[in-house]
């Protein structure tokens, strides 16, 4: 599944990384627990509603560079910056994290464990 098809299936604003969006990725991870997201390497997707510049410090401490902010939250110029320094992917959407999950597992994306 592409970052694309992912976008349109969320009805989700692409906020930074418009130039990756034919990538392909095949998992991803939910959770609000930056301490989770630090346990992870070489995730391509992290599905969160933890908006803040600190999501993405966290992210690029883990190399994970698509983010998925949840539950209509909105992402900030500081969190945009940080991220296209770093050539991160950062879509936002409306809808709930519970949904965005089985949203993508529906459509293929398959969980990290």
């Amino acid at each position: 599944m592409t970052i694309r098809e992912i976008a349109k299936l969320l009805n989700a604003t692409v906020c930074t990384g418009e130039s990756r969006l034919d990538e392909e990725v095949e998992t991803a991870f939910a959770s609000d627990l930056m301490s989770d997201v630090l346990t992870l390497k070489d995730t391509p997707i992290l599905i969160t509603g933890l908006c803040n510049v600190q999501t993405i410090r966290t992210c690029d401490m883990a190399s994970l560079d698509v983010i998925i902010v949840v539950r209509n939250k909105k992402v900030t110029e500081d969190m945009i910056e940080l991220a296209e320094d770093d050539d991160m992917v950062i879509l936002s959407c409306a809808y709930s994290m519970f949904k965005v999950c089985g949203l993508l597992y529906d459509n293929g994306l398959k969980p990290l464990f």
